[in-house]
């Protein structure tokens, strides 16, 4: 797994950082979201090496902007993708997307295998509708857009789909507006149900980064641009 856009810059002062979430999967070659902003998302990918023709999946977390804002730019240049799309997107939106990619699955309020070893959550929320992504494997994975379900309730979900606990929590942790007591109580909760490696990044917000560092240790991941995760 490799970030490709984030309003975090790993290590890579050259790449573009914008308010935004995107993350590419090699092994399965899977663009998760797409930022907000295309030519960004291209620049960033050009400059990690990463080829949008070799991608065959899209999946999309949820509506906001910050993480649609490049799908145009992908498809333009790669129509072969089959997309996975929640249902909350515009039904405009999606009728558009059929004529744009090669397939599109639209992902309703239940738990979905989408091929492999991957997985929606389905769409959980109300509020903000969001699908989140999980690797099973022997440690399972979960990505999150931006987490608006709550990351330990996106947890405990994933791990209830997959009958496994969760080993790593990654993506948009949407804690930039908690207070320290929430976010502490959010770090508890994820010990109790088992993560051990956790990446806050993208809407997780500074405060929360700094204390899932401390609290996680050797077992934090920095996210950001150009950060790379093995899974």
């Amino acid at each position: 797994m490799t970030i490709i856009f984030d309003n975090y810059n790993y290590c890579y002062p050259e790449l573009k950082s914008l308010w935004g979430f995107s993350a590419y999967f090699e092994k399965y070659h899977l663009l998760f979201d797409t930022g907000s902003n295309g030519r960004a998302l291209l620049e960033n990918m050009k400059a990690l090496n990463i080829d949008v023709k070799e991608i065959k999946y899209l999946f999309i977390s949820h509506a906001h902007w910050d993480h649609i804002g490049g799908l145009d730019s992908v498809l333009e240049l790669n129509p072969d993708i089959t997309l996975f799309v929640p249902a909350s997107l515009s039904k405009h939106l999606i009728e558009n997307l059929h004529t744009l990619a090669k397939e599109v699955i639209v992902i309703t309020d239940k738990p979905q295998r989408l091929f492999g070893n991957l997985y929606s959550t389905g769409i959980l929320g109300e509020d903000t509708p969001e699908q989140s992504l999980i690797i099973d494997g022997e440690k399972p994975i979960v990505i999150t857009g931006c987490g608006h379900y709550g990351i330990t309730n996106i947890v405990d979900t994933a791990s209830q789909i997959i009958t496994k606990t969760i080993h790593l929590a990654a993506g948009g942790f949407h804690l930039m507006y908690s207070k320290e007591k929430e976010i502490a109580d959010t770090i508890t909760s994820l010990r109790k149900s088992g993560v051990e490696f956790a990446c806050p990044t993208h809407c997780s917000g500074d405060q929360a980064i700094v204390m899932f560092a401390q609290s996680f240790g050797d077992h934090y991941i920095q996210g950001g641009i150009g950060a790379k995760i093995e899974i």
